[in-house]
């Protein structure tokens, strides 16, 4: 079992299924929770189940905005000095084929999606601690890309080539991976038309959509102990709907 005792884990998006059930991990693995998200009404709600040892101090962040991640910084220094484990969580999945992509929607995607990852991981580092770990949530999108996507696939396209350069950068002290989910049955998925989710479902050859303790349990083994040489790779949860060699 992962043991993440006395770890400091931030986790952005926390009010987002996936993020939320990596987090409930997180601290079943013994970790104090630094959790932020907009949506500060759902985390708080969601964050009553958590355990007591987790101490979960609740933050708001739109991770688009740097002064956001600065602002988290400056709490984490301030409560425990230094971060263990980051999981970059926040997303935003929306369905925009190229008629209706303005170039403000992609700058939207851009923001949340690629931008946030940076923006906290460039304020946290400083705080990073010897042993660390970096998870950045990206998607099979980002490998192979998605019809109707184009934003969002760029955009984790990104998150991927910045996991493998901060990987080297940032190496040996902090290790940098990605988390690479494929169809995971969350609201994210609500603008799928009915039959191309079926479609995709029936080319998964798990037969299934993906929950979100699926991604956390993969979220979970890249931030602890038992991975500890594993560097810069994007590890498949997606029920071998995609395959990369």
């Amino acid at each position: 079992m992962t043991d993440l005792t006395n770890k400091v884990a931030v986790i952005t998006g926390a009010a987002g299924e996936i993020p939320f059930a990596t987090a409930r991990l997180v601290a079943k693995a013994g970790a104090k929770l630094v959790l932020t998200d907009v949506n500060t009404d759902r985390m708080t709600e969601l964050a009553r189940s958590l355990p007591s040892t987790a101490e979960p101090l609740l933050l708001r962040q739109d991770v688009s905005d740097p002064q956001d991640a600065q602002s988290l910084a400056a709490q984490c220094r301030a409560v425990h000095g230094q971060v263990d484990v980051v999981i970059n969580a926040a997303g935003l999945y929306e369905h925009l084929p190229l008629t209706q992509l303005s170039a403000a929607a992609w700058r939207r995607t851009m923001a949340v999606n690629l931008d946030g990852v940076f923006h906290t991981i460039h304020a946290l580092h400083p705080l990073l601690s010897d042993g660390s770990a970096v998870v950045n949530i990206a998607s099979h999108a980002g490998h192979q890309g998605s019809h109707e996507h184009s934003a969002y696939a760029a955009a984790k396209g990104g998150v991927l080539a910045l996991t493998r350069s901060l990987a080297r950068e940032l190496a040996p002290r902090t290790r940098v991976n990605a988390v690479s989910p494929g169809l995971v049955d969350t609201a994210m998925l609500t603008a799928m038309e009915d039959t191309r989710r079926a479609a995709l479902t029936a080319a998964t050859p798990m037969g299934r959509l993906g929950t979100a303790q699926d991604i956390a349990q993969a979220v979970l083994f890249l931030s602890g102990p038992d991975s500890a040489y594993v560097n810069g790779a994007a590890l498949h949860a997606n029920g071998g709907m995609y395959m990369a060699g």
